[in-house]
């Protein structure tokens, strides 16, 4: 199966209806998740690894992994209504497991992380927060965020022995969901961050 084939197969799962500003919900589009996992499977991150999806929402990005044959995912978030749709959206998989919980109190070792985290636009920081539990859990991390952040996780990732590998630059729609929201789409500027453990 090929990205674009698991784009397609993203397309139809359940979407969440989880809309907390707070938590900065918003739905992983299947293009971007396929984008962000075939990346990490490529550079063999995926098949026959653990993987964590944390904040995994509907479970878009955590499912890619799956499809893509990785030996087991665990899939964190700590809103109980997104982790019943993951729920649904993965329940022929036996090596799923789900936790509904912050993903702070995550503590398994894992050999890859893949992740949406907050951008930290309504409450700051709180993609360190994901960032630095990624750091504590794996050696591989894909994580998507906005542009602009690049000598914010260059000097966290530096900070835990971590280093960027590569960014690549994507465009994330965001529909009008919340009541701030003045227009019907929005067009954020993010790339896909590949940071690894320095040996």
């Amino acid at each position: 199966m090929d990205k674009k084939q698991i784009a397609i197969k993203l397309s139809k799962l359940k979407k969440h209806n989880c809309k907390n500003a707070g938590l900065e919900q918003y739905q992983t589009d299947s293009e971007l998740a396929a984008e962000i996992t075939w990346n990490s499977y490529i550079d063999g991150n995926i098949k026959n690894k653990t993987v964590a999806d944390l904040g995994c929402g509907n479970g878009i990005i955590g499912n890619a992994a799956l499809i893509l044959r990785a030996k087991k995912v665990y899939f964190i978030d700590k809103d109980k209504n997104a982790v019943e749709t993951c729920m649904e959206n993965n329940s022929d998989y036996k090596n799923a497991e789900f936790i509904c919980d912050d993903v702070t109190k995550f503590s398994k070792r894992v050999d890859t992380v893949l992740m949406n985290p907050p951008f930290g636009v309504r409450e700051r920081k709180a993609d360190k927060t994901f960032l630095l539990k990624a750091f504590e859990i794996a050696r591989e991390i894909y994580s998507i965020h906005k542009t602009g952040s690049e000598r914010f996780i260059e000097t966290v990732a530096s900070e835990n022995g971590f280093s960027v590998k590569s960014v690549i630059p994507k465009n994330f729609i965001i529909k009008k969901i919340y009541k701030f929201h003045k227009r019907d789409n929005y067009t954020v500027k993010v790339g896909i961050w590949h940071i690894s453990k320095n040996i």
